[in-house]
């Protein structure tokens, strides 16, 4: 998929998959749910083979697979683009991965406004929060809140990606305060039945319409 077709699908629900035990589940759930932006997260240490693997089935439904953390195993497994936060090879220079990678759909974690106004050209979307408490993240920080996301969205003409203690309860208020996408890892992956989750969290997003 080519970047401009890539980037037209950045937008709507945007599930994040812990390698864990159960993950090949919530990806089909995901997927079979309608959620068509799907993150591979692999904090301990990304396997090239399962990485692999995932972009292959997500892509194979049409949706975008995303690499957290290393772009360049991202590139090597065939996704479709990667999520850096600080602290990740190319976060600070986001150009050199585009140079490197072209087609690649690049997006980078913030929290504050001042932020996104340094974001250059060569980065596609912004990951912003975290929005609420989460124990998802442990190292995300204090909550920027509804205001804070914003806040955020009036500083960029980039679509953003609200993420930290995202619930279907919460979508409304997230997508009427800018949003464009809304990352969810918890919602699915604590649910005896992630289909069902994953289907409850597109309909409040698409109702919040």
């Amino acid at each position: 998929m080519n970047r401009a077709d890539a980037r037209a699908l950045l937008r709507g629900p945007y599930a994040i998959v812990n390698e864990a035990p159960g993950a090949e589940r919530i990806v089909e759930a995901a997927l079979a749910a309608g959620i068509r932006i799907v993150q591979y997260r692999a904090k301990e240490g990304i396997d090239p083979e399962r990485l692999r693997a995932f972009c292959e089935r997500v892509q194979s439904q049409g949706a975008l697979a995303i690499g957290n953390d290393d772009w360049r195993a991202a590139q090597a497994a065939g996704c479709d683009g990667v999520h850096l936060g600080p602290g990740d090879d190319g976060f600070e220079e986001p150009a050199r991965v585009r140079a490197l990678w072209p087609e690649a759909i690049l997006g980078l974690s913030i929290g504050l406004p001042d932020e996104a106004r340094a974001i250059d050209g060569a980065v596609d979307y912004l990951g912003v929060g975290a929005v609420f408490a989460t124990a998802s993240k442990p190292d995300a920080g204090d909550p920027i809140g509804l205001e804070g996301l914003q806040a955020v969205a009036r500083a960029t003409t980039l679509p953003i990606c609200a993420i930290g203690g995202i619930t279907s309860e919460r979508l409304a208020s997230v997508r009427a305060s800018g949003a464009m996408m809304a990352a969810t890892i918890s919602a699915l992956a604590a649910s005896a039945d992630p289909l069902d989750a994953a289907r409850r969290f597109v309909a409040a997003w698409e109702a919040a319409a």
